[in-house]
């Protein structure tokens, strides 16, 4: 994998670590998105000690595909912490490593990889896992975008032992929050990340105190938040109005839900729902006043905002005045 990117120098094996205070715990960060960074972030500001970090491989980003660090890395090293970014987490020398740092517990925030028993175990005290749904409900990779896909109308964080299950160890904390008919994915994720980095706070101390007191999930209420796929952002204009505007709000900023318009992608930013359009054919225009007004399996969605391939963002009248009246479109989703 290479040698592990480090902020400063590794002390020689025979030479001890500095002691850490009194009740104080030494904990290894394992995460890499700005969802993760905003943990980390406020761990750094607390009593316990982050003797590493442990994120993802840099990836390339942009049009120019140049190499980008994840958000934990950078923050890591902007304190001086030891970075690690295996290719495979169960990288035998990153495991050695991490032996010699002697952490007392690992701390999990949206990492982007299963971990293996070897790893959540090598802390003393195991690891915890801040996972971005009211567990059980929604296990798995995407759980706030299918929050919103679902129509739910809560979601919230768990502070959850690491176990070798997806998402089903004892919860040590929880707290939900109000999912509204305008939340969409950005401001749900903003909301959760805050969150995260307060319940971890509380856990980490909680566990330092000897006062967790974990609570086992209940396996016959828990449901699924599989990873999401491209299709999953493309819109099927045979479903229902209400559905594809659920759709719309889930993946909005990023990545963004998408149409067709002849063999072009239209990111579909903003839609309000017409539910007493006329009738038409699913993907039909039935007008471009005020915006384009589609027909829908069931009612009608006018699109409001509009990122029409290799252009910017935009409002979608203003894309339309670009189009010109000869360049109307009339239906979308066809891609013969």
């Amino acid at each position: 994998m290479g040698e592990p990117l480090q902020a400063k120098p590794i002390p020689a094996a025979d030479e001890q670590p500095p002691p850490d205070p009194a009740g104080s715990l030494r904990l290894l960060f394992m995460g890499t998105p700005p969802f993760a960074a905003l943990s980390l972030d406020r761990l750094l500001a607390g009593p316990h000690r982050v003797v590493s970090v442990l994120t993802r491989p840099d990836r390339p980003s942009g049009r120019g595909r140049k190499l980008r660090q994840p958000a934990v890395k950078e923050l890591a090293l902007g304190h001086g912490i030891e970075v690690l970014q295996p290719a495979d987490p169960a990288d035998a020398g990153v495991h050695s490593r991490l032996r010699d740092l002697r952490p007392d517990l690992g701390v999990v925030v949206a990492y982007g990889r299963i971990l293996p028993a070897s790893l959540f175990e090598l802390p003393r005290l195991g690891c915890i896992n801040a996972h971005a749904s009211l567990l059980p409900h929604l296990r798995g990779a995407a759980p706030i975008e299918r929050a919103i896909l679902e129509g739910r109308s809560e979601s919230g964080v768990s502070i959850m032992r690491v176990n070798a299950g997806l998402d089903e160890g004892d919860v040590l904390l929880s707290e939900k929050v109000t999912i509204s008919g305008q939340t969409d994915g950005g401001e749900l994720r903003a909301t959760l990340a805050d969150l995260s980095a307060r319940l971890l706070e509380r856990a980490v101390q909680r566990i330092a105190d000897g006062k967790a007191d974990w609570t086992p999930q209940d396996d016959s209420l828990a449901s699924w938040a599989p990873a999401l796929q491209s299709e999953d952002m493309r819109v099927d204009w045979s479903r229902d109005a209400v559905d594809i505007e659920l759709q719309v709000r889930a993946f909005h900023p990023r990545p963004g839900a998408f149409t067709t318009l002849g063999d072009r992608r239209l990111k579909v930013l903003g839609v309000e729902i017409v539910a007493d359009a006329a009738a038409g054919e699913p993907g039909r225009v039935l007008s471009c006043e005020g915006g384009l007004l589609v027909a829908c399996g069931r009612g009608a969605l006018r699109l409001l905002r509009v990122h029409p391939e290799g252009k910017k963002a935009m409002d979608c009248t203003s894309w339309l005045r670009g189009l010109g009246a000869s360049s109307q479109p009339s239906q979308l989703g066809d891609e013969s």
